[in-house]
């Protein structure tokens, strides 16, 4: 096996969240052209949008849990090409169906990478460092984020610019597929097809040379691997059990405490606040450059605090946030400092997002599942993510008529709070654990909740 240095793994086996934040962030600007050029009605409209969420649904459903099968190098590859082939699509559709189809392609592409990156990243880091590594994923997302409002910046004058600002997306993705190819394989997955010689190479490499270490750990993942890969019916297994709550709950919660909606209506309150159209443009970059900084910031400290103390703080933090704003908006048109609060309360309400619940989801669900269903557990937290995301993006116009601004995120607020109860009931800790001591502590809350249901 050819040594690769860790720096480099870590940064092409993130670099699809980089195509997941662009390819879900650019079409905010870029849809302003599109139904001019293309002349879409309203509901063409919001199927362009909304394309990318269905086939990331589809994405996550179908390729995440081929990677058990075929490894999570081949299926990264894979999800490179279908990203290049996605965006190529989209900058040259001619009319509308094209352009539909090319999105949900693109959108398979960022379900798998969704499914395939967390679950990598996770098995190739040493315990000590899995979760600084594994949120390199939501660093890269903010990243692709930021890139797409400079890019929608960037080409706004140009006719032709939507096609240049979906077309971009094409050179990461050949960037990623390059890189891919001298990555190495999860040692999880080799010990598993029974190449152990290979995987202990992976892991001396991923580890410095740290041979003690690699052979502990190399010793855990035999031992996990010899437990026969499973199906649908492992996954909703007693054993498996308190994982999939974690995996489905986490999963639901980062998506209806609004983060998708704030960040959609935040060109909405710059303007309402008295910004032109352009300053509006530059202040959403600015809001996607602290994004990326926040975010950093909780990759640097993700395994120095506990995961379900980050939630539980970032819940508090998101809530209160949001009652602030819903209350500002109340009064935003009639005051102009009304209105000031309702930005600085939206930032805040980011910055506790990037710093919390949005890294810490996709690091815990690429965690807590056994190696036997690793890659279809993460790919069905993976899908029910998708599909809350969608549910959100559909529900929160025809929500924002019937409610109004201001009570609407008083009802996000509301669910943020309850987020902590969750937490608090059903999240164990899983930071400085390897994967096996992991598993493990799933085999011990089985054994528990026989014996409280039997009485031994």
């Amino acid at each position: 096996m050819r040594k690769v240095s860790t720096g480099f793994v870590y940064f092409f086996g993130a670099l699809g969240g980089l195509l997941f934040g662009y390819d879900t962030g650019v079409i905010s600007g870029a849809i302003l052209f599109i139904q001019k050029q293309l002349h879409l009605g309203s509901w063409q409209q919001g199927w362009v949008v909304s394309a990318v969420l269905l086939g990331a649904v589809l994405g996550a459903a179908i390729i995440g849990p081929s990677s058990d099968r075929f490894g999570r190098k081949k299926l990264l590859l894979l999800s490179s090409i279908i990203f290049f082939v996605g965006a190529l699509g989209s900058a040259i559709s001619p009319e509308f169906w094209t352009l539909i189809i090319s999105r949900i392609i693109l959108g398979m592409a960022v379900g798998a990478a969704s499914a395939l990156i967390p679950t990598y990243l996770a098995e190739l880091a040493p315990a000590n460092k899995r979760g600084t590594v594994s949120s390199l994923f939501q660093l890269m997302v903010m990243t692709g984020i930021l890139l797409a409002y400079i890019t929608n910046y960037t080409f706004a004058g140009f006719y032709t610019g939507w096609r240049w600002m979906l077309g971009f997306a094409a050179i990461p993705a050949a960037i990623l597929f390059l890189g891919g190819l001298v990555l190495p394989e999860s040692p999880r997955f080799l010990v598993k097809q029974h190449r152990d010689n290979e995987a202990e190479q992976v892991l001396l490499n991923m580890n410095k040379g740290d041979n003690a270490a690699v052979q502990i750990e190399l010793g855990q993942i035999q031992e996990q691997a010899a437990i026969k890969s499973g199906g649908w019916s492992e996954l909703f297994s007693k054993f498996v059990h308190p994982a999939l709550i974690i995996g489905i709950g986490l999963a639901i919660f980062q998506q209806v405490m609004g983060c998708n909606t704030v960040l959609y209506y935040a060109p909405t309150i710059f303007t309402d606040v008295g910004f032109g159209v352009s300053a509006a443009l530059l202040a959403h970059i600015g809001i996607g450059v602290f994004n990326v900084i926040v975010t950093a910031v909780a990759v640097a400290i993700m395994d120095k605090i506990d995961r379900t103390k980050m939630l539980i703080g970032g819940a508090v933090g998101m809530g209160i946030s949001l009652f602030i704003m819903s209350f500002s908006m109340k009064f935003s048109g009639e005051s102009h400092v009304a209105a000031i609060i309702c930005v600085i309360a939206l930032t805040i309400y980011i910055a506790f997002f990037s710093a919390t619940w949005g890294p810490v989801m996709w690091v815990m669900i690429g965690e807590v599942f056994p190696l036997n269903i690793r890659g279809l557990g993460n790919s069905f937290a993976s899908v029910i993510n998708w599909g809350a995301n969608m549910i959100v993006s559909l529900t929160f116009p025809p929500l924002l008529d019937f409610f109004g601004t201001g009570s609407l995120f008083v009802g996000y607020g509301v669910l943020c709070f309850i987020s902590i109860w969750f937490v608090s009931k059903h999240v164990f800790e899983t930071r400085n654990r390897s994967l096996e001591e992991i598993e493990t502590t799933l085999r011990e809350k089985e054994t528990e909740a026989t014996v409280a249901t039997t009485g031994r």
